[in-house]
C-alpha cells in the first residue's frame, strides 16, 4: 500500500511542479509589494510605477553589488548604466518581480513569466554571486526553477494556462501557453 502511494506521487509530477511554481510565484509577489505602486496620470488613468522608496534604495544596493564585482563587463554595466538610470531600472525590477509573481502564482503566461524571471535571476546572479555562497545558491536555485517552469509548461496544471487551453484548443499553438 505504501509503495502504491509513493508511485502515485511519482505518476503526477505536474502537481509537484505546480506546487513549486505557486510557492515561487508567491515569493516573488511578496518581494514586489514594497516596490510596486500605481500613479494616476491626468488624475484618473492608473499606470504602474516603482515606489519612491525602492527607487531611493536600489542604487545603494547596486553600488554595493558593483563595488567588488570581479566580472568587469558586468561591473561596468552596473556602474555606467544602472546607477545612472535608477527610475528606469527601478521600474523594470519592481514590475518584473510583480509580473513574474502574478504569472507563476496564477499559472498565466507561465513561459513568459519564467523567461522574465530567468533574465532577472541571471542578472541578480551576475551582480551578487561574488558576495558569497548564499547569493550564489539562492539565484542558481531560482534559475533552475525558471528553466523547469518554462520547459514543463508549468501553468497547464493548477493554472490559467491549462484552463485557457482546455476552453480554446487553438491557443495550444501559442508557445507562451502550451
Amino acid at each position: 500500500m505504501y509503495q502504491d502511494k509513493a508511485r502515485d506521487g511519482l505518476r503526477h509530477p505536474d502537481r509537484w511542479v505546480a506546487l513549486l511554481r505557486i510557492a515561487v510565484g508567491l515569493w516573488f509577489l511578496r518581494g514586489s509589494f514594497r516596490k510596486v505602486t500605481l500613479f494616476f496620470w491626468g488624475g484618473f488613468l492608473p499606470l504602474p510605477a516603482a515606489t519612491d522608496r525602492w527607487i531611493g534604495f536600489m542604487p545603494k544596493k547596486v553600488a554595493e553589488f558593483a563595488a567588488g564585482n570581479p566580472i568587469t563587463w558586468y561591473k561596468e554595466f552596473l556602474e555606467g548604466t544602472v546607477l545612472h538610470n535608477p527610475k528606469i531600472f527601478g521600474f523594470f525590477t519592481a514590475w518584473g518581480e510583480f509580473s513574474v509573481g502574478v504569472g507563476l502564482t496564477l499559472g498565466l503566461l507561465t513561459v513568459l513569466a519564467g523567461l522574465i524571471g530567468l533574465m532577472m535571476m541571471v542578472s541578480y546572479f551576475l551582480a551578487s554571486a561574488w558576495m558569497g555562497f548564499g547569493p550564489q545558491g539562492y539565484h542558481l536555485l531560482l534559475i533552475a526553477c525558471m528553466i523547469v517552469f518554462m520547459g514543463s509548461r508549468a501553468g497547464r496544471f493548477w493554472g490559467l494556462d491549462g484552463l485557457l487551453i482546455k476552453r480554446r484548443p487553438k491557443l495550444r499553438s501559442i508557445s507562451l501557453l502550451s
